[in-house]
């Protein structure tokens, strides 16, 4: 008897078949002495559509909604149904005993396959492959260590309520929005509160007025020094005020107040979680969270160099400790060589930066594994992406960084003027990283460093000069992909509700494997755009938002929907009470569209006129680039923004129009070389023949 072994991707049951010794090539699997190894293509199996329930649905009326169906049901996808049928064909094989399931070692990689085993109809025993990297070592060592498949039932049920939350609430509302409103617009539990923090940073920033204010800077020769109140502001808002102290202080001497040095010291920065890795990817390559996620993902599944990419931790465990010499050794190469020699002189002491088994659920940190590195296989992509990780690694096993810290205080006239300058002690971990570590905001009133000599307390120092500078305030900061995940994964500031907010600590909006493709997502449908590295909200975005309910766009439901569904995972929480809430919210939901009296204006119309109802097309975002939509949904004519040099909009349109003209004159004689002119003139005057037919 053999076992059945079920991955998510060709690629990685190719992998593991290799190692598995499965050799045999069948269509949609290969097999072994022990063993057959199948895939699916990513989901095989989805939720039924609405008019799966009932034809009445292939209409959306806002009349039918909401839909709310007693039990949701799975169908095959039509694209990928030839894989299932091998799937289904090879669980029922009398000669496969038992199955393991090798998809990916999360919640979704976990609804992947139990869909395919629920609609395959599989009754047999089965195991749970739970791995963090894809080298052979970790296959091996994972197949010897398989998980009793029942123990993830709760992590199934999790990502099942996921999928149907998603269905009643976004299809109910995004066809609620669309019939209400005649328009092509669709909403969600994670991406709609997504767009509203958007949205709602686009307003500060338009409400914004900007005020003029001015600082003060002394220069005392070999320092300089800046204004303080006593408060710590510089900040002058009167330019009178500034005048003043500058009179005040001019043709006096300084003399210093205060030397204060304290030594100081920096710990490493964490290792790298998704979310984490995917803000530094943007503020020093500029990839996107989606761009991110895709080159990680081919770096631990075909290069088997990272560790498993969709991890919200930051730590490792104790028992893989023994485990970091081996790491270290297969990225000595240049430009780590030097960097992990003094690490492999002495018996590694990790600290609880790093080791912390309490901070470890499902998938420790990203960390590089023991596969020995060759840079010259990784493209500047990978490298990049690489290189933040290993540096990280690397840096959180070296020593803090350690500096002497002098700040003086320089009085003059009764005026204080605030100087500070460092001494590095010990570099540390900061020898490791390839650029200095960027805050999102530094602050307008931080101290900037300057290199200071000996001084003492009571020394006079003349004012060499004096200098009013003027600067004006600045709107809140537009969201980059950095940012904004990291107010995904932290919605909690924007809870007004204080037990709510306390409560919110450490649930998000959306997980790290979601929140690149939520990201995405509001960029396809137009929500927003891309402005460099700044992400702007449409008109059709800003428009979404004033017309849904409060309810889906702030943070506090959703994120309580997420915080619940790891409880679910946990076995701590119920799978049926969440549902009940679910559909409860999608009826309200529902009923608050349909009584809502606004208006909706399209931001992007055209001048063109659709060519079937005569109605002017609105320009929106195809599979294949720009395309010009009806505005009216009931004619739903759709054609590309540029027709070919004929004025054709698709092949299917030409070869209609072909045909009708042929019939047309094929007895006057002007069918061949003639018939390129013919079709143009026919477009000018119109065909009659539609795009879609």
């Amino acid at each position: 008897m053999k076992v059945l072994v079920l991955a998510e991707k060709p690629s990685v049951a190719r992998e593991i078949a290799r190692v598995l010794k499965c050799g045999v090539k069948g269509k949609g699997y290969l097999e072994g002495p022990q063993y057959v190894v199948t895939w699916a293509l990513g989901h095989l199996v989805t939720l039924a559509e609405p008019e799966d329930y009932d034809q009445k649905y292939r209409e959306w009326r806002l009349e039918d909604l909401p839909m709310l169906p007693e039990d949701m049901r799975l169908k095959v996808i039509r694209q990928s149904s030839h894989q299932f049928q091998v799937v289904r064909n090879l669980m029922k094989r009398g000669d496969l005993k038992e199955m393991v399931i090798a998809t990916d070692a999360g919640r979704e990689g976990e609804l992947v396959a139990r869909w395919i085993m629920t609609l395959a109809g599989w009754k047999k025993p089965f195991k749970r492959l739970w791995i963090s990297s894809q080298t052979d070592d970790a296959i091996r060592e994972g197949f010897a260590n398989l998980k009793n498949g029942v123990a993830y039932n709760d992590l199934y049920d999790a990502a099942v309520c996921r999928a149907e939350a998603d269905w009643l609430i976004g299809l109910n509302v995004t066809r609620a929005l669309t019939c209400k409103f005649n328009a092509q617009l669709n909403a969600g539990r994670v991406q709609t509160p997504t767009l509203a923090m958007i949205v709602n940073r686009e307003s500060e920033i338009k409400r914004f007025v900007p005020v003029d204010y001015w600082t003060i800077r002394v220069d005392f020769g070999d320092y300089f020094g800046d204004w303080r109140n006593r408060a710590g502001n510089s900040r002058l808002f009167d330019y009178a005020q500034a005048e003043e102290i500058v009179n005040r202080i001019q043709g006096k001497d300084g003399v210093i107040r205060e030397v204060r040095t304290e030594s100081k010291s920096e710990p490493a920065p964490l290792a790298y979680d998704l979310t984490e890795l995917q803000r530094d990817a943007n503020r020093r390559y500029g990839y996107s969270a989606q761009k991110t996620l895709s080159v990680l993902q081919d770096l631990y599944e075909r290069h088997k160099l990272v560790t498993y990419p969709r991890t919200d931790s930051r730590y490792i465990t104790s028992d893989m400790v023994p485990t970091l010499p081996a790491r270290l050794k297969a990225i000595s190469v240049a430009p780590y060589a030097e960097l992990v020699r003094p690490l492999l002189q002495s018996p590694l002491k990790p600290t609880k930066r790093l080791v912390d088994n309490s901070k470890v659920s499902d998938h420790h940190a990203i960390i590089p594994t023991e596969q020995p590195l060759n840079l010259a296989s990784l493209n500047s992509e990978e490298r990049n992406l690489y290189d933040l990780i290993a540096r990280r690694f690397i840096a959180v096993l070296y020593p803090h960084y350690r500096y002497d810290q002098t700040t003086i205080v320089t009085a003059i006239n009764g005026e204080e003027f605030y100087s500070r300058g460092r001494v590095v002690r010990d570099s540390g971990w900061r020898a490791v990283t390839s650029k200095p570590v960027e805050k999102e905001d530094p602050g307008d009133d931080s101290l900037p460093e300057q290199a200071l000599t000996r001084h003492q307390k009571g020394d006079k120092q003349p004012v060499k000069g004096c200098r009013i500078n003027k600067s004006r305030t600045r709107p809140p900061g537009r969201y980059t992909e950095a940012t904004l995940l990291t107010a995904m994964e932290s919605p909690g500031k924007f809870i007004e509700d204080e037990e709510l907010r306390e409560t919110m600590k450490g649930s998000g909006l959306g997980t790290p494997a979601t929140r690149a493709e939520i990201i995405e997502k509001l960029l396809h449908a137009s929500y927003i755009e891309r402005h460099g590295k700044e992400l702007v909200p449409t008109p059709k975005g800003m428009q979404l938002i004033d017309l849904v309910d409060p309810a889906l766009k702030t943070p506090e439901l959703t994120a309580q929907w997420e915080q619940r569904l790891s409880d679910i995972a946990r076995g701590r929480g119920g799978r049926k009470e969440f549902m009940a809430d679910i559909r409860q919210n999608a009826l309200e939901l529902v009923r608050s569209v349909a009584a809502d009296t606004s208006v909706y204006k399209a931001h992007n119309l055209t001048k063109t006129k659709c060519p079937v109802c005569g109605k002017h097309m609105l320009l929106v975002n195809g599979r294949r680039g720009k395309m010009l939509a009806c505005q009216d949904r009931a004619c739903g004519h759709r054609q590309p923004e540029k027709p070919d040099e004929f004025g054709f909009r698709s092949s299917k349109h030409a070869s209609r129009i072909n045909e009708k003209l042929i019939a047309q004159h094929s007895d006057q004689g002007v069918i061949g070389s003639n018939l390129g002119e013919l079709l143009k003139a026919a477009m000018v005057k119109g065909s009659g023949v539609k795009d879609n037919e």
